[in-house]
């Protein structure tokens, strides 16, 4: 975004690597409504601010009624609070005819128990207004519900806008992101994600991988402008969450910005469209350029340890980095020491050591390269006695 506008931040703690980005910034609790209104106009004060734009999930309906406030393009509070609502969107979903899953809202484990024996097994219980799949399980028995039921309640109890837990349908199938740009009601689909997930029960996302020339695109694209039409979005730019089930896309969610794990920089070295300025654009109400100007695939692997337990080493084949120009980053996340904790006990915010990207001229050629890499890689804990 820097590379085309003058940026100026609101931020929860002191810039660190924004810094070379940012004209201006302010500190900020970015939960707090008020203070985060307050210094927004304090920001404005001392500049001529065409736009408000979030990267983050939690900070969709603040930045909206930021926006608002300051008179700048935005979509509604309203629509971004069902795009925050997963029990909401699936409702909407359900109204505009958007293939999803069967969903129930459960304040208790006796309302989950009820919502199981309707909706049958498999099972994914979730927090209804949270991110990064965290509170998200599978489940595929009767006894498994209270456990599964504690885990989802813990995470939701993390949520700033709703606490509940829903009980939906499992889609069977491979999962893919469709990543949307959409301008005054029209939605563009510029490229399909394919996903690689952790083990079950839960649904982590270890890697994701964007190819310029994959076909899927024309299949899910229908189904993803529906989606974002269904919620009532106008502008910015969307990453659209589907399963595959028998071949065909069902809707899992609608995030109104762009997918988090560096997907809007896999689009841009797969097919040269830079979704960070499209989504500046759409906050500053102009039409952004969406030309495709090369085709090849991208892919990035996030870093997990084995087993939870304290970062003892993390390693790159030095030579091997440096004589390889389709290994395009290493990117490390924590340091020696410390603790790295995989799901139930952790997230992704816990269990993450780095990153790897890689490019290609397809996505079979992204995935061998994957591998390839992951060999010249290494991350060792130490289990915590």
């Amino acid at each position: 975004m820097a590379a085309a506008y003058d940026v100026v931040l609101l931020t929860g703690t002191e810039p660190s690597w924004e810094k070379p980005y940012i004209v201006d910034h302010a500190v900020v609790d970015l939960h707090d409504d008020a203070a985060l209104l307050a210094a927004g106009r304090a920001l404005a004060a001392r500049h001529e601010l065409a736009g408000v734009v979030t990267w983050q999930e939690w900070h969709l309906v603040s930045t909206a009624r930021l926006a608002r406030a300051l008179g700048l393009p935005a979509n509604s509070i309203e629509v971004m609070r069902a795009c925050r609502n997963k029990g909401t969107a699936r409702a909407l979903f359900a109204r505009h005819g958007v293939p999803s899953a069967a969903s129930m809202k459960a304040r208790t484990l006796a309302e989950a128990g009820r919502a199981t024996a309707t909706i049958g097994f498999p099972a994914v219980i979730k927090p209804a207004a949270f991110a990064g799949s965290i509170g998200v399980i599978r489940i595929d028995r009767p006894e498994e519900l209270p456990a599964a039921f504690e885990f989802a309640s813990a995470g939701a109890s993390q949520s700033r806008e709703d606490t509940g837990v829903l009980v939906e349908e499992y889609l069977d199938g491979p999962e893919v992101s469709v990543e949307c740009v959409t301008h005054r009601g029209a939605t563009t689909a510029v490229a399909v994600t394919r996903k690689s997930l952790g083990p079950a029960p839960y649904f982590y996302e270890t890697g994701h991988t964007v190819d310029a020339t994959d076909p899927l695109l024309a299949q899910v694209a229908p189904v993803a402008a529906a989606a974002v039409k269904a919620l009532g979005i106008t502008d910015g730019a969307q990453h659209v969450e589907m399963r595959l089930v028998g071949g065909r896309p069902r809707l899992i969610e609608v995030n109104a910005r762009i997918g988090g794990d560096l997907i809007g920089h896999l689009v841009r070295l797969a097919t040269g469209i830079d979704l960070p300025k499209a989504a500046a654009d759409l906050a500053c109400g102009r039409t952004p350029d969406l030309t495709p100007t090369h085709r090849q695939a991208a892919g990035i692997r996030m870093l997990y340890p084995a087993a939870s337990g304290t970062l003892t080493q993390r390693q790159v084949n030095q030579p091997y980095a440096a004589h390889t120009p389709w290994l395009r980053q290493v990117q490390w996340m924590r340091h020696v020491g410390d603790l790295l904790l995989l799901p139930p006990k952790g997230d992704l915010f816990t269990a993450r050591a780095g990153f790897y990207i890689v490019t290609g001229r397809d996505t079979a050629e992204v995935n061998e390269r994957l591998e390839m890499a992951a060999e010249e890689i290494t991350v060792t804990t130490r289990a915590e006695r």
